[in-house]
């Protein structure tokens, strides 16, 4: 497990060791008023590691204000128990993401296998928000009652999705059957 950890640390270091292309920059802020120079995807992503990594460790993220909810799963993949924070709903800040994905193991245990930003939809004018270079997905409902009509983007930090890390299901995330719930 330690040699897991340090090899996802150290690809991580070596990813911000790569130069980045100008059209792979961006910021948390890309309105007008942004001014200082912009981070690149691999910074923002090393930040929202390093940011998340605690949550390994289920009882730090309940005790940072994530709370459970159920474990989403379709034919193409899971998204695997769906913990959020809404005070980190509407954060464009790599480090401060709405959701963290958990998947449960074979031994009952739950992993942290991605991360998620959640920005509710304000009115029908609302420009698609985007992170990391890319664009969220949605509108669409909320995952849960209560939950606000809402854009929302996935990052696969913690388990590689075939897909891609910003695909929304990764094929490689189960549900168990007893706990999943389909979302079209």
């Amino acid at each position: 497990m330690i040699a897991r950890l340090a090899a996802a640390a150290l690809a991580l270091v070596s990813a911000l060791a790569v130069p980045v292309s100008a059209s792979a920059h961006t910021t948390a802020d890309a309105g007008p008023r942004a001014s200082a120079p912009s981070m690149s995807v691999d910074e923002q992503l090393a930040e929202a590691y390093a940011a998340t990594s605690q949550y390994r460790y289920l009882p730090l993220a309940t005790a940072d204000g994530y709370e459970a909810h159920l474990c989403l799963a379709r034919p193409q993949g899971g998204m695997g128990f769906h913990y959020f924070n809404p005070s980190h709903y509407g954060s464009l800040d790599p480090k401060k993401p709405g959701g963290l994905l958990y998947e449960q193991g074979a031994d009952g245990k739950r992993r942290l296998v991605g991360v998620e930003w959640v920005v509710p939809v304000t009115g029908k004018d609302q420009k698609r928000p985007s992170l990391f270079g890319h664009d969220f997905a949605g509108p669409m409902p909320g995952h849960y009652p209560g939950m606000p009509r809402h854009y929302d983007l996935h990052v696969w930090l913690y388990k590689k999705n075939p897909n891609g890390m910003f695909d929304q299901w990764n094929p490689d995330v189960k549900c168990p059957a007893s706990t999943s719930s389909s979302m079209s």
